[in-house]
């Protein structure tokens, strides 16, 4: 049974109609035939009940269209299915925030003959619209009303992207303008971010993650973490506050910027891990013996193979901590590590998105030869 908001023509939420368990069932055994080899030491998956699979989505990617009426035109907001946008504004996934500040801005902006916007993009209290354009439209339609109304729904930010090629990619290093609001914000772990930052969902089962890779990592005053894909910080924030020696990377400028200021005494370099591995082994020559430590958060594509193979054969970090959004590549990677003497202690499966059929998986890493 959907629930209620839900539209029967929207196939965004693949596991909608499931009920809680029934979903994770299905999740389970797709993690056990991927990760087959390591079924032993799969753990049940951690999710949330209730009203927490709803409401959740704070980070927001949709796609706008303006559909021409008789009388006038409205926006869609939503996701594309057979080349029209399904409008989803008042999806149950999304957060309250997000639907305040939807129905706040769809009443005012212009018509795409005016204001011509291709990706309605939100980030907790950080909102962009991305125009395909590179002339700034004109922002009378920003009126007092509607600032007072995206207060009200707990927005700090809304920035204008100027971007002719949006689609191919999201977003451009040039062509952002802050139409109102203040350039970053906090969440509620007090970690600032910006419009363009990636947030895991559901808050409390990330802190589970990190408290286990915390836990199983244990790291110390004498040891050397080394945090790939770091983000906004918040890992690098935790081995920093244990007293480690931190080095993160990171691709994306804003992301790096608030990782430096997130966990000031950590080390932060910008670029893809693969093109950053001499940095890297820089710093590890030069920082004192100890306990090596890793923590990678890699995207859907894994660790890349230069990293892989530095992983394997130069850094040999004592005990890694690798979580995945997909089973696939994780199995790839646990494959190329355990025959590099690595073995897998647990795997823990987190169900960050509800009502989909995707699931994270944190896989602990000691090395046994």
């Amino acid at each position: 049974m959907l629930a209620a908001g839900c539209r029967a023509d929207c196939n965004g939420c693949t596991h909608r109609a499931l009920s809680a368990p029934a979903s994770e069932a299905q999740k389970a055994a797709w993690l056990a035939r991927a990760l087959s080899p390591w079924r032993d030491v799969l753990a049940p998956i951690r999710g949330v009940r209730g009203a927490a699979r709803l409401g959740y989505r704070e980070r927001v990617t949709l796609t706008a269209q303006w559909a021409a009426g008789e009388a006038h035109g409205e926006w869609r907001i939503g996701l594309v299915r057979r080349d029209e946008v399904i409008d989803i504004r008042d999806c149950p996934v999304h957060s309250r925030r997000v639907r305040q500040s939807l129905a706040a801005l769809l009443r005012v902006l212009p018509s795409a003959a005016h204001f011509p916007l291709a990706f309605y993009v939100q980030a907790g209290a950080q909102i962009t619209l991305v125009l395909k354009t590179a002339t700034p439209p004109d922002g009378a339609w920003l009126d007092a009303v509607t600032v007072q109304a995206l207060r009200r729904a707990g927005v700090e930010g809304l920035w204008l992207q100027l971007y002719p090629c949006a689609g191919r990619r999201l977003f451009h290093k040039n062509g952002w303008r802050l139409l109102w609001g203040q350039p970053h914000s906090e969440d509620a772990a007090g970690m600032r971010y910006g419009p363009s930052a990636f947030q895991q969902l559901i808050p409390v089962l990330y802190g589970q993650s990190v408290d286990a890779a915390q836990a199983f990592l244990a790291p110390h005053a004498q040891a050397r973490v080394v945090d790939l894909y770091c983000g906004s910080g918040r890992t690098l924030r935790r081995w920093q506050q244990a007293g480690a020696r931190v080095l993160g990377v990171e691709i994306g400028a804003e992301a790096v910027a608030c990782a430096a200021h997130n966990a000031p005494a950590a080390v932060v370099l910008r670029g893809p891990c693969a093109q950053r591995l001499p940095q890297v082994r820089d710093w590890v020559a030069a920082t004192a013996d100890g306990e090596r430590l890793l923590y990678v958060n890699p995207p859907r594509t894994g660790l890349e193979a230069e990293v892989s193979a530095w992983v394997c054969a130069e850094y040999r970090p004592q005990r890694m901590a690798y979580l995945s959004c997909s089973a696939g590549t994780l199995a790839r990677d646990l494959r190329r590590l355990c025959a590099a003497g690595y073995g897998v202690e647990r795997l823990l499966p987190y169900d960050f998105f509800p009502q989909t059929r995707h699931v994270e998986c944190l896989a602990l890493l000691r090395r046994e030869v």
